[in-house]
């Protein structure tokens, strides 16, 4: 148990590193206003604190910094993150405008958040099983070969290149798509499938001379492995902090962060509500240097998505987890009211 000067202490000397990046010594910490002590006792309680573990050393002249101990304790018991609405009166703003497609709000309320914060922001998006077909295109780009168009219903438009068979016409080619909407509409993107062999097939077969050759094509289409709804912003960001100048570092974090698959699985398996990794509490080692902060949006009482800040261990974590508590909302009620509009 700490007593109220070490946690006043710890706190203080917590709040300036994130503001600095500058170890804190024992005379510049007595000098200031929150702090009523010499500067031989500051010293002696900072040797405490580093004995607890909370502080280090950087090396044997320079002042304390706070270890990941310290940090934990700091998020877990000195801060009381408040939901500021000032922070997502712009996501507020262009939800309320009711123009944008879901999709394009994740992507824009993760640009937000990563120039609200200077740090990178991650958002994934809802899973595929509540992601529906809204309506299926085909554009024709030569004679032989055309692109399928499928648009979900949260506004996310997927490209996927097929042949088309000699004999194939375009008058069938329009049939086809008339059909395929008229019965997948509404249908979720990983049944598509299952859906077009039990109900669509037979329909086809029926009404299109070259049913056999178009199966083929169909089939390409709608099997396309579905990518992971991921959207970042500020990968940049990472250059702008002081602790980040070691290339290898840099590189790694570069490499990871391009891997979608990598970084989604970071955020599947994120617990409901605010959860705060700090250094090597993550699992991922490209990230055992920064810490992940993430926040679960709902519809209902199902998960649908998570929203995440990656940051140095030196984050504003008090921020931070405001800022992600209000968006975690907006989106909760985004979520809400674009499914409603979409029953």
């Amino acid at each position: 148990m700490l007593t109220d000067r070490q946690l006043l202490l710890l706190r203080v000397i917590i709040d300036d590193f994130i503001e600095t990046a500058h170890p804190v010594g024992s005379r510049a910490l007595a000098r200031k206003d929150r702090v009523s002590l010499s500067a031989a006792t500051v010293r002696n309680e900072m040797a405490d604190l580093e004995e607890l573990g909370f502080l280090k050393k950087t090396h044997i002249s320079s002042g304390r910094v706070p270890s990941e101990k310290g940090y934990r304790f700091y998020v877990d018991h000195l801060i009381t993150p408040t939901i500021k609405q000032k922070n997502v009166k712009i996501i507020e703003s262009i939800i309320k405008d009711g123009f944008y497609e879901f999709e394009q709000i994740v992507q824009m309320s993760a640009e937000i958040l990563s120039e609200l914060t200077n740090y990178t922001s991650i958002i994934l998006g809802p899973e595929n099983d509540d992601t529906r077909l809204k309506q299926l295109q085909f554009v024709t780009l030569s004679p032989h070969t055309a692109v399928a168009i499928l648009i979900t219903n949260t506004g996310h438009v997927e490209h996927r290149s097929f042949t088309i068979p000699i004999e194939i016409n375009p008058s069938d080619l329009e049939k086809m798509v008339n059909i395929l909407n008229d019965r997948l509409e509404g249908v979720p993107m990983v049944k598509l499938q299952q859906v077009f062999d039990r109900e669509v097939a037979s329909l086809l077969k029926a009404n299109l001379v070259n049913y056999e050759n178009a199966s083929r094509y169909l089939e390409a289409i709608f099997t396309s492995e579905q990518s992971v709804k991921l959207y970042i912003g500020g990968k940049s960001n990472i250059l702008l902090q002081p602790e980040f100048k070691d290339i290898d570092k840099i590189r790694s974090f570069y490499t990871m962060i391009e891997k979608e698959e990598v970084v989604a699985d970071l955020l599947k398996n994120a617990q409901s509500g605010i959860k705060v990794s700090i250094g090597t509490e993550n699992d991922v080692d490209e990230i055992k240097d920064l810490s992940l902060i993430t926040a679960s949006y709902h519809a209902g009482k199902k998960q649908m998505g998570t929203i995440a800040l990656l940051g140095p261990t030196r984050m504003e974590y008090q921020k931070v987890i405001s800022l992600l508590k209000g968006l975690s909302n907006e989106m909760t009620k985004t979520l809400y009211m674009y499914s409603r509009k979409n029953e």
